[in-house]
């Protein structure tokens, strides 16, 4: 039964942090896709939007930003646990500026990936395209608040990157060319590679404090599990997804402890939720849930995006009884949770 309990302990450890005052990160950087995508879809021209009602439903005044969710997503609760603002508005965002940025930015993009020929399926921003927002919003900075307190930001700023779930379920399980080319063994090298480019391009940029998230069990999405139903697996996970995610989250421990060793004051940690997220999903009573195998909107097994719209009469009335909003994207209770475990794990060292 602790299990109960352990999110509302945490929460309570960063309410304290955050009247006393003691953040230790000026602000909150972010690249991804839409597990932390605060909205830079709405301004590309791609499918993969979630602007519309009822995503966003439960974010602050009932807006959908763009975020894959009811309300906020991990980056939002883990600003707010640094003791900074209670979300991380996206780059591309019109009514932000860099007054705003300043104390965090979100560059990342729903439906991308390491591999660029991922971005290329639903044609939303490639990684590389991520750094070049990243290097525009620098340059901005600087002119902003000046070198020196530009530099400090840059510096002291903690990197959310999360990315890579895409890379398995939109290209290589889905579209011919990558398997053709790699094994699944093979591919998840590839991938590994270009995620250490990644890192050393940011590192290289001035970024030094970095938390790099695995994988999720991406065999218990929804739309993995009704993939496995028809199929005439059941409804249960697709346990070699899951082992997939496994075995890649262990090669981005390597990747980590590699590169503390070889880049000078980098500070990279693997946030992990792989364990927790299974916890919810296997046991969702003993976090507060009644529903784990299906989402929240529509019917809750296939549907995301323009599928989840206003006038679906299935979608659900209260998202806090389910783990997952969509078929393929958490609830902001999940997403609370699964932040407040890495508040109190991975990125401890960094409050």
């Amino acid at each position: 039964m602790e299990c109960v309990y352990l999110p509302w302990l945490f929460l309570a450890q960063f309410l304290m942090l955050i009247i006393t005052g003691a953040a230790k990160v000026p602000a909150i950087i972010v690249f991804g896709d839409s597990s932390v995508d605060a909205g830079n879809n709405n301004q590309i021209s791609t499918m993969l939007k979630s602007n519309f009602r009822p995503y966003g439903r439960d974010f602050f005044g009932g807006k959908a930003t763009g975020r894959f969710s009811n309300g906020r997503i991990p980056p939002d609760f883990i600003s707010e646990g640094f003791g900074l603002r209670p979300f991380v508005p996206a780059y591309l965002d019109p009514m932000y500026k860099i007054s705003d940025f300043a104390a965090g930015v979100c560059f990342a993009s729903a439906g991308t990936g390491f591999d660029n020929s991922t971005s290329a399926v639903l044609n939303v921003l490639p990684v590389w395209k991520e750094v070049e927002y990243y290097k525009d919003y620098q340059k901005k900075l600087k002119a902003y608040v000046g070198e020196e307190k530009a530099k400090f930001i840059i510096s002291e700023a903690l990197y959310l990157i999360s990315m890579g779930t895409n890379d398995f379920l939109e290209n290589y399980y889905t579209l011919p060319d990558r398997q053709s080319q790699y094994s699944v063994d093979q591919y998840q090298v590839f991938l590994l590679g270009l995620a250490e480019k990644f890192i050393k391009e940011i590192y290289g940029l001035g970024a030094r404090k970095m938390a790099l998230a695995g994988l999720p069990p991406m065999g218990c999405l929804p739309l993995e599990r009704t993939t496995n139903f028809f199929n005439g697996n059941g409804e249960r996970c697709n346990d070699g997804y899951n082992t997939v995610a496994l075995h890649f989250n262990q090669k981005l421990s390597g990747l980590v402890n590699k590169l503390n060793k070889e880049l000078p004051g980098i500070r990279l940690v693997l946030s992990n939720p792989y364990n927790m997220f299974v916890q919810i999903i296997k046991k969702p009573s003993l976090f507060g849930f009644d529903v784990a195998a299906v989402a929240c909107c529509s019917t809750g097994m296939f549907e995301m995006g323009y599928l989840c719209d206003q006038m679906n009469p299935f979608t659900c009335s209260d998202a806090s009884k389910y783990v997952f909003w969509d078929s393929f994207h958490p609830t902001e209770k999940t997403n609370k949770i699964l932040s407040e475990y890495l508040l109190n794990s991975s990125l401890r060292q960094f409050l």
